[in-house]
């Protein structure tokens, strides 16, 4: 089988162990690969950079990581390890279990790595006793971590004795691990970086999500500098395509070397931006005497990027080895990590690994304390960011309440549109989210509890003005607080629902019926009649409040209720018409134009229609023009 045949899959893996216990000679037995090719390294023996090298196993190839193991080199090793998804462990014979093999234990393990296998190395140098021994002495230290159960391969690097058991193991192992997924915006932190003579630059590492093709822009954050990408190496072979999981070099010729850096984040889009406040889930070690303190500066390190950060406990002013508690972290400058990301702390003297965890998310400021009031809540907001669909529920729902686009929300999950849609349309089939517009949704849970908002605050409208048929737009969204769009939504969906009323574009409860006393009744009723009884001449209102007998705050009361309930039309300023003669004048307006007026309304004829004075006349037929009834051209009206 040539090279092209086999199939590259999106699985990483990375060396860990103590210095010196064969992880770089392990791969050059297992690849062909010399991972150590700086001078330094080579001259020490000592891997100082990482590695990296492609995997042939049978017909699939995969990549591997090699870190150092030196506790000098820590940073680097959390660098390489930050994208691996699973781990070949590796421990000497000679040596067995030794500081930086717990060190890198404990951080595999708070980097969230779950699949991997052992490697007993230089087993050549030692008797199979010692052998039987060490395998021994590791089952009981694997024994309660992700390595429990895992294969321990005895084998030398030097003679070879061993390799099929640790080959089939490792194949075994591959064939364990669920390929990452490449939904989400592509996103590959800077773990190495050089130029090539006729090419540029080059940046390699591992993509942490999403996919990218040859001729896309991306930005290298956080200087926001942009490149095309003119070329793609995918375990250094030429490919079109680079996917998350797979060790990859870009070629990208447009940028300034000198603005490359590891820790820099390469990404499509707007979705990421550097930030220097992260609200994070924290894991600190089991390790005797071991303290967080409030305010205490430690080393942060996610994905390749390592800076000083203070940290903010959010329960306490002290935390404890074993505890799991939240914590707001400030780095010393801003960095890219996004939601769900693994990070590391380490203290800063003595040096050693203090705990880690993942990224909740990224935020623009200090959170305040009305934010992190509940501990509970952070609890569900950490759990949402686990995986996509729950992160857009959440989203949905998060406060303050709010109507979503689609944008909006891919921006947050950092997932690109077309994934955000169709996870939103399977939420809309099952009733947990409303599509209010095109892309642009609201949760059923917000939808309601803003509805019951609403209703309290008509409730009370209703209870001290009973006689009101309802509350004006404005009114109703001044006193409510929501925001626009979100208010529109609400009240267009539940009219239509019926669980609204919207009468004369006032807003009601369905339970309300308007309430008059008697005396208040009795005038409607009068000045009502008034009006009927001269559909297209009515009085002027001094004439009517005399003949029903009221006086001017009465009357005034009772021709803003009988308006209100479009029962009379201002027609214009002070113009009143009962609605019976609106709908007259209509009916006769149009049965005019279609009959004998052949299609037009000259003005001059308007008061013959309805039997009155141009005084009444005219209003009228204006009225018309601004209900859309009639259109005027000159002193001639056509239907519109």
């Amino acid at each position: 089988m040539n090279d092209k045949q086999a199939s590259q899959i999106n699985i990483t893996l990375g060396t860990a162990g103590h210095i010196d216990h064969g992880k770089t000679a392990l791969i050059r037995l297992l690849t062909g690969c010399e991972t150590d090719r700086l001078k330094q390294e080579k001259e020490r023996g000592m891997s100082i950079e990482l590695g990296f090298a492609p995997c042939r196993l049978g017909d699939l190839e995969v990549g591997i990581v090699d870190v150092p193991g030196h506790e000098n080199f820590i940073k680097t090793m959390v660098a390489g390890a930050s994208g691996i998804d699973g781990v070949i462990f590796v421990v000497a014979a000679d040596d067995s279990i030794m500081p930086q093999t717990r060190e890198h234990l404990n951080i595999l393990t708070l980097l969230g790595v779950k699949h991997g296998m052992v490697a007993l190395t230089k087993t050549d140098i030692v008797s199979p006793e010692r052998v039987e021994q060490v395998i021994s002495e590791l089952k009981d230290y694997l024994k309660d971590t992700f390595l429990a159960g895992a294969d321990i391969c005895p084998m030398s690097n030097i003679t070879g004795d061993g390799f099929d058991f640790f080959y089939d193991s490792l194949k075994s192992l591959i064939k364990s691990i669920e390929p990452k997924s490449t939904e989400g915006v592509f996103r590959q932190p800077v773990e190495k970086f050089f130029s090539v003579k006729g090419f540029g630059n080059v940046i390699s590492g591992i993509p942490v999500s999403g996919s990218a093709r040859v001729g896309d822009e991306v930005t290298l954050l956080p200087k926001g500098t942009k490149s095309r990408i003119k070329a793609i190496q995918v375990y250094g072979r030429d490919d079109d395509t680079v996917r998350s999981g797979q060790c990859a070099a870009l070629n990208l010729p447009q940028l300034d070397f000198n603005d490359i850096e590891r820790g820099n984040v390469l990404t499509k889009g707007e979705y990421f931006e550097p930030s220097e406040w992260f609200l994070c889930s924290l894991k600190i070690l089991n390790l005797d005497g071991l303290v967080v303190k409030h305010g205490k500066r430690m080393k942060f390190h996610t994905g390749t990027s390592e800076v000083t950060a203070k940290i903010y406990l959010l329960e306490d002013t002290v935390a404890l080895a074993g505890q799991e508690v939240f914590v707001q972290l400030l780095a010393d400058q801003p960095i890219v990590a996004g939601p769900n990301d693994r990070f590391i702390l380490r203290s800063t003297g003595p040096v050693q690994t203090v705990g880690g965890g993942t990224v909740i998310e990224p935020l623009p400021k200090k959170l305040k304390r009305s934010r992190i009031s509940s501990i509970d809540a952070i609890k569900c907001w950490a759990n949402a960011v686990c995986e996509n669909r729950s992160f857009i529920e959440y989203c949905l729902k998060d406060d303050p309440w709010s109507v979503l686009s689609i944008r909006q929300i891919a921006l947050r999950t950092k997932l690109e549109p077309d994934s955000v849609k169709n996870i939103l349309a399977r939420f809309v089939e099952s009733n947990t989210v409303i599509q209010v517009a095109n892309e642009q949704y609201l949760h059923a849970q917000v939808y309601n509890d803003v509805l019951e908002y609403i209703y309290g605050k008509l409730e009370v409208f209703h209870k001290q003005m009973p006689d009101r048929l309802g509350m004006e737009r404005d009114l109703l969204l001044q006193q409510s607080d929501l925001e626009k769009t979100l208010f529109d939504a609400v009240v267009k969906l539940a009219i239509s629902e019926g669980k609204l009323l919207l009468k004369n574009q006032l807003f009601a409860l369905t339970s309300h019926q308007e309430q008059y006393d008697p005396a208040q009744q009795a005038l409607l009723d009068k000045v009502e009649a008034v009006y009927k009884d001269n559909l297209f001449s009515p009085p002027n209102p001094d004439d009517i409040r005399s003949m029903v007998n009221a006086s001017q705050s009465e009357y005034d009361k009772t021709i803003a209720i009988l308006t209100e309930q479009k029962i009379i039309i201002e027609v214009e300023r002070k113009v009143y018409f009962h609605s019976e003669a609106i709908e007259e004048a209509k009916r006769r307006i149009i049965d005019h134009v279609n009959g004998e007026g052949q299609g037009r309304l000259e003005s001059v004829k308007m008061k013959y229609l309805l039997d009155t004075t141009r005084k009444y006349a005219l209003p009228i037929l204006d009225y018309m023009d601004k209900i859309g009834v009639t259109r005027r051209s000159g002193n001639t009206r056509f239907l519109k």
